[in-house]
């Protein structure tokens, strides 16, 4: 099939994309996004968080950096590390195998000096992203249930997982309005001109990438 111009309903092209199949492994199904920024322009920059209705399929290993009751409530929740001091030299040394981390208002003043390390693999607790919060234990649940970040990259592009070639279509198409719902709400709060979407593909790990129609499914 030549899909070199041809634009598909965000439909078509995830019936299209499940109906194709691998032996080896289960693919993940991953939207990336054209945006109309200038992405130099920090006022213009994309980023934030959606929870996806039926997550990305991805197990999320989660870090949080809290004491006391709060610690508990990490553990509770599903937190693969909780820690203080402690966390922060294991990370200094280079031990960053986590997805995702967490932190309360009062531990920043022992995360902020590890800006350097968290910053470039983003993984920098964000009030924005909901990875600085008092509410440890929601913050925890929604990490491990795949919530995703949305920000663009140098180039003005966004790439993030909807799911896997296992989910059922109704469930890509859920996942995916919920990337497009964020990104709305992202264009009221940014000083863009014109369109923040330029264009938008779907594609599986191996397969053909496919040019989705701008319309969003509702």
């Amino acid at each position: 099939m030549d899909t070199k111009d041809k634009k598909f309903s965000v439909e078509e092209a995830v019936k299209i994309i499940s109906d194709e199949s691998s032996k080896k492994f289960v693919e993940a199904i991953d939207v990336a996004v054209n945006l109309g920024i200038d992405p130099i322009k920090t006022d213009q920059a994309v980023r934030g968080a959606t929870n996806l209705p039926h997550g990305s399929g991805k197990t999320y290993k989660v870090a949080v950096f809290a004491e006391g009751d709060e610690a508990k409530e990490a553990k509770d929740a599903g937190a693969d590390m909780v820690g203080m001091e402690d966390l922060a030299d294991d990370m200094k040394k280079g031990n960053i195998d986590y997805d995702v981390i967490i932190a309360t208002p009062e531990t920043m003043r022992i995360v902020s000096p590890l800006g350097q390390i968290l910053g470039p693999k983003g993984l920098m607790p964000n009030p924005k992203l909901g990875t600085v919060t008092n509410d440890i234990s929601k913050a925890v649940k929604e990490a491990k249930a795949g919530q995703v970040e949305i920000r663009n990259d140098k180039d003005g592009n966004i790439g993030v997982s909807i799911g896997k070639k296992s989910f059922n279509d109704d469930q890509l198409l859920k996942n995916y309005n919920a990337i497009l719902d964020t990104l709305e709400k992202e264009k009221s709060n940014n000083t863009l001109k014109g369109d923040l979407i330029k264009s938008t593909f779907i594609t599986s790990t191996m397969g053909v990438s496919y040019k989705v129609k701008l319309a969003k499914n509702i």
